[in-house]
């Protein structure tokens, strides 16, 4: 089967979401798929962009087997909100059009968002009579409408169009929880074809590791109850709350914060904490992915953290990582986010509700002063993850909807 993989951000851009796309098309060519890959050049997450992607507008490129095909898209200021919904289209359009000059493949697998590249992929699929597939990450608009981020009335007409368009044009869709799955379906999606495919962990890669290891000892981690957050740090992570609760706890000295990452909302939240003198908080840039297996290592418990505005049902890609791992999860959720279920059904962590800094600091207290609760809440997440987030599993699941939609059965 030949399968051509359309997404914003690839390796060696860092993010969990990255990884994602990378591993299963890893997975589709070791299952021996043919797999072409069309994205943008490398920029997201990363401190040094190497020198071949440093000029030239367009790159082919062997990676891992994979023929990933690269073209250059504006960059423009992240800070602006508006700024950014623009570039949503800048990507969607421009690796859609992209899309239509290359060779016809067997199916179409798109990444949503940004919505505007899925949405034209059906249409070229229509056009070209290729199967799509869409996985949806995150719901858009209605994520950004609920953080504030999208306000303008046609703007936001505009694209709900475009999203139900897209759910009623795309041959099968992925989305990664039972919530999601039915605001696709309430918003133009047909049952039969909206499929609950949960993201994984590679549970290979990622395993119980004990704390001394090279990147505590490097950063002076070994005698701290270490409470780790790792990854984007926007608009829907809330650090604001992060920050609190750590002004609550920075009496208890035995607690320390570890703070990776980089994003919008990560310069404020640094300030804020320089303005009230804070001790507890150890901040870090984004790592590489081959040093986040040695950083949940070293961590005793770790944070997902969401927006109190943002009632979608999200599942942080994190979560599964931080259970692979053998940490207890502290999740400060909304009430609405499926990830909740998930910690609740493997009673691997605590929940508290988004936005109170008061609950997220007793709770982390609580697990400081309980290293075997917090331990067993680790050895439990890890078996669940084992069982129903192993990459084996997942991967094969879209393997068997890329064929499904592609006729292949």
């Amino acid at each position: 089967m030949k399968v051509a993989i359309n997404c914003i951000h690839f390796p060696p851009e860092i993010g969990g979401a990255v990884h994602l796309v990378f591993e299963l098309a890893q997975s589709l060519s070791i299952r021996g798929h043919d797999v072409n890959v069309i994205t943008g050049y490398p920029h997201y997450n990363m401190q040094d962009v190497p020198p071949k992607y440093r000029k030239g507008f367009w790159v082919k490129e062997q990676m891992n087997g994979l023929d990933v095909f690269r073209v250059r898209i504006p960059q423009l200021p992240r800070g602006s909100k508006i700024v950014r919904g623009f570039q949503h289209f800048i990507y969607g359009f421009w690796l859609g059009i992209v899309s239509l000059f290359f060779k016809r493949t067997d199916v179409i697998l798109g990444y949503s968002p940004p919505l505007p590249l899925p949405w034209l992929l059906c249409s070229i699929g229509k056009i070209r009579r290729v199967p799509v597939v869409i996985s949806i990450q995150d719901l858009f608009p209605r994520e950004a409408v609920e953080l504030g981020i999208l306000t303008n009335p046609l703007l936001i007409r505009i694209f709900e169009a475009m999203e139900s368009q897209m759910h009623r044009l795309a041959d099968a869709i992925t989305v990664h929880s039972p919530g999601n799955k039915d605001h696709v379906i309430c918003h133009g999606g047909q049952s039969a074809r909206v499929n609950i495919l949960y993201n994984w962990v590679d549970t290979e890669l990622i395993q119980p590791r004990q704390k001394n290891n090279g990147f505590a000892l490097e950063n002076g981690l070994l005698d701290k109850f270490v409470v780790s957050y790792a990854g984007t740090m926007g608009w829907a992570q809330d650090m604001d709350t992060i920050v609190n609760s750590a002004a609550l706890l920075d009496n208890e000295p035995d607690i320390l914060f570890l703070l990776v990452g980089d994003g919008v909302e990560k310069e404020k939240a640094q300030k804020k904490s320089e303005h009230l003198k804070l001790k507890n908080i150890l901040w870090m840039p984004m790592q590489p992915w081959s040093v986040y297996p040695e950083l949940l290592a070293s961590s005793d418990a770790s944070l997902i953290n969401l927006h109190p505005q943002l009632r979608t049902p999200v599942v942080p890609s994190k979560l599964l990582s931080i259970m692979a791992a053998a940490r207890p999860v502290v999740a400060s959720l909304p009430k609405e986010s499926d990830a909740r279920h998930i910690v609740s059904e493997a009673n691997c962590g605590i929940c508290v509700d988004a936005g109170n800094a008061e609950a997220l600091a007793d709770a982390i207290r609580g697990l400081a002063s309980d290293r075997d609760l917090a331990a067993q809440m680790g050895r439990r997440g890890r078996a669940y993850a084992e069982a129903f987030f192993s990459r084996e599993a997942c991967t094969g699941k879209m393997e068997t909807i890329l064929k499904n939609a592609g006729g292949d059965k």
